[in-house]
C-alpha cells in the first residue's frame, strides 16, 4: 500500500464527477469536531434529582424517566427531596409536566440556573421520555445518550439475508428491507434518518440509500461493476464505499448531494469495511494486499498536508471489520487466530491490544463509547468495555451479522 497520494482517474460516467485530490478535503467537509465536556468526576456519577411532574400523566412520566435514567447508568438518580441542611447541594434538578403523553421538562443546576427547557410532542409518552433522557445525559455529561439510538443488523430470519432495525436494548425489531436477492452491509447516518446498504436486487451488488422516514430508496451510483460496503461520514453527507468500475476495487468517497466522487485508495488488493474517525479526517479499512487481511488508515489530508494511506499494525496477522470509537482513541476490529475468531481493540495511533471476546465477530461502538456490540454464535451481544459485563440482546432470530450502532 503506497504512502503517497493516490492517482485520480476521470472516466466519463453518468452521475459520477471525479474531483482532484487537492479538492477532496474541502469536498468532504470533515464532519464534526469534538467539543463535549465531561462533567463526571473521577470514579463518581453526577447527582440528578427528579422533582415533581405535574399534569394528568405526570406521575407515570416521572416513574418512566427514573427507570430510563437508572438504566443508562449516567447519573446517581434521587427522587426524594434533598435535606435542606445537607452540606453538598444537588448539582442538577429536573422537573416538568406531562399531559396526554406530551412532556415539557426543564433542567436546572445547583444555583437554580435553567440549563434547558424543552417540549417533547411525539405520539407516545415512552418516545418522549427516551428523548428527554438522552437530552439530560448530553446536557450534563457532554456524551450522547443511548435511549433513542438504533442498532441495524443483518439476519437470515426471513430465509434470505435482510436488514433489520432495533432499539438499543435489542427490543422492537423491525424488518427494513425485503429484497428478493437479499441486502447486507448496513450503515446508519448519525441521526439514524438514512440507511446505506448493499443490495442484490439486480443480482449484482449495488449501494442503495434509504430514507427511513419515508422508505424511499435510490441507488447511489449507476457506475458499472460491483459497488458495496458503504459507511457514512460523521457529517451524514458523504459515503465511503468500494467501487470496481476502474477494474480493481478501490474505496471512493461520494458526496450524496452531488454524486461527485473521489478515489481514495490505489491498491492491488481488495479494500473493504471502511470506518470513519469521529472528525471525518481519517478512514480505517481492511485490505488483503500483501501478507493477508490487514488494517490500513487513510489520512484525507488538509490544506497543509497531502493524503496518505499506511498500514496500521493491529497486533494480529489477520484483522478486518474495523470500527472507530466515538472519541477517536480506539479501533475495534475482528481478528482471527488459529483457534477462532475474536473481537479486539487497540489504541490509536498506538496503544495496547486488548481481546474483548473470543468466538465473536463484527464489533460496533455505542454512541457514548461505553459499549461494543458484536455477534457470537449468530446472536447479538452488548459488551461493557469498562466492566467486561455483557448481555445477550437478541437470540433465536436467525443468523445475525454485521450489526452497526449509529453514532
Amino acid at each position: 500500500m503506497s504512502s503517497t497520494p493516490p492517482r485520480l482517474f476521470v472516466p466519463l460516467l453518468l452521475l459520477l464527477i471525479m474531483v482532484q485530490p487537492s479538492s477532496v478535503h474541502g469536498f468532504l467537509g470533515f464532519g464534526k469536531n469534538k467539543d463535549a465536556t465531561d462533567s463526571l468526576t473521577e470514579g463518581s456519577l453526577p447527582v440528578l434529582f427528579i422533582g415533581a411532574f405535574s399534569g394528568s400523566s405526570g406521575n407515570s412520566a416521572k416513574a418512566a424517566l427514573v427507570t430510563e435514567l437508572q438504566r443508562s447508568r449516567a447519573f446517581s438518580v434521587i427522587t426524594s427531596a434533598p435535606e435542606a441542611d445537607q452540606s453538598a447541594p444537588v448539582p442538577f434538578t429536573v422537573s416538568g409536566e406531562s399531559v396526554g403523553g406530551r412532556v415539557t421538562a426543564s433542567l436546572r443546576d445547583t444555583n437554580a440556573k435553567r440549563l434547558f427547557e424543552r417540549t417533547y410532542a411525539a405520539p407516545g409518552l415512552d418516545e418522549n421520555l427516551r428523548a428527554l433522557a438522552d437530552d439530560l445525559i448530553y446536557a450534563v455529561t457532554g456524551k450522547p445518550g443511548l435511549a433513542t439510538s438504533r442498532i441495524v443488523f443483518v439476519s437470515d430470519h426471513s430465509g434470505t439475508k435482510q436488514i433489520y432495525l432495533c432499539d438499543a436494548d435489542g427490543s422492537t425489531i423491525h424488518q427494513v428491507t425485503r429484497h428478493r436477492h437479499g441486502a447486507v452491509s448496513p450503515s446508519l447516518s448519525s441521526d439514524a434518518s438514512l440507511l446505506a446498504f448493499t443490495s442484490y436486487r439486480s443480482g449484482f451488488p449495488t449501494v442503495t440509500l434509504m430514507d427511513l422516514g419515508g422508505g424511499m430508496e435510490r441507488v447511489v451510483t449507476d457506475t458499472p461493476g460491483n459497488n458495496f460496503g458503504a459507511a457514512f461520514n460523521p457529517d451524514g453527507q458523504h459515503l465511503a464505499m468500494v467501487m470496481s468500475f476502474l477494474g480493481n476495487p478501490e474505496i471512493f468517497v461520494t458526496d450524496l448531494s452531488t454524486n461527485a466522487a473521489g478515489c481514495l485508495t490505489e491498491s492491488i488488493g481488495v479494500p473493504c469495511s471502511p470506518s470513519w474517525s469521529p472528525t471525518g479526517q481519517y478512514l480505517v479499512f481492511s485490505s488483503n494486499e500483501g501478507s493477508g487481511q490487514q488494517l490500513y488508515v487513510a489520512d484525507l489530508g488538509s490544506e497543509k498536508s497531502t493524503k496518505t494511506t499506511e498500514r496500521w499494525n493491529a497486533g494480529f496477522r489477520f484483522a478486518t471489520d474495523p470500527a472507530w470509537s466515538p472519541d477517536g482513541d480506539t479501533i475495534a476490529f475482528t481478528a482471527r487466530t488459529r483457534a477462532s475468531w475474536l473481537v479486539a481493540t487497540k489504541g490509536y495511533p498506538s496503544g495496547p491490544t486488548r481481546i474483548i471476546q473470543r468466538g465473536a465477530k463484527h464489533p460496533s461502538w455505542s454512541p457514548d463509547g461505553r459499549y461494543l456490540i458484536y455477534v457470537q454464535d449468530g446472536d447479538l451481544y452488548r459488551h461493557d468495555v469498562q466492566s467486561d459485563a455483557r448481555r445477550r440482546l437478541i437470540t433465536d432470530f436467525g443468523d445475525i451479522s454485521e450489526p452497526r450502532w449509529n453514532n
